[in-house]
């Protein structure tokens, strides 16, 4: 998205961040907002806001850590802003799925694709994302796959989702919207 911080992208008016949180809040008995730019901004939602530990960007795993170390609670809902369309029950299935595997981790599938930040994660695996992120390894799939791991099925609503990487996934996204609501 060209440098912009995606939280702040605005999608039917209204901020990628406020989308999340409508989201959640149903879901969750607390909220944290991982940014490491903008912080001001995203503390006028009356949330905690966290930033990542390390210096400079290091991925999506790095808000992930920092959320469990803030975290109060046994396990942390992850949802990445730039999905504005989450599913209500996200919670609940990824919950289902964790019990029904006894993983340390669940993550929704769309039907086609992991969606790997739409998880639910033991916090007290925070020790060892901090040393996988010790290393030089990144990506989010690779740190998932050293867990006793759950794949939640969505695919009967592969639609939330989409995601925003680019001005043209916004028009589509908007397109999209348009259609369903009208």
């Amino acid at each position: 998205m060209e440098g912009l911080d995606k939280g702040l992208i605005r999608l039917a008016e209204r901020p990628l961040i406020e989308w999340a949180i409508e989201a959640l809040a149903p879901q969750v008995d607390s909220i944290l907002i991982s940014a490491n730019r903008n912080l001001q901004h995203y503390a006028r939602y009356g949330y905690p806001v966290i930033g990542d530990l390390q210096s400079g960007f290091q991925g999506p795993l790095a808000g992930c850590l920092a959320a469990m170390l803030a975290a109060r609670t046994d396990w942390i809902l992850t949802l990445p802003c730039d999905a504005p369309l989450a599913p209500t029950d996200l919670r609940a299935r990824l919950g289902a799925s964790l019990a029904a595997e006894n993983a340390d981790l669940a993550i929704a599938s769309d039907g086609h694709r992991r969606q790997s930040l739409h998880a639910l994660i033991r916090a007290s695996l925070d020790a060892d994302l901090r040393s996988f992120l010790d290393g030089t390894e990144r990506k989010v799939g690779v740190w998932q796959n050293r867990h006793q791991l759950a794949v939640a099925d969505f695919s009967d609503q592969p639609e939330r989702f989409l995601n925003i990487n680019t001005q043209a996934d916004l028009a589509q996204l908007e397109r999209w919207r348009a259609a369903d609501s009208g």
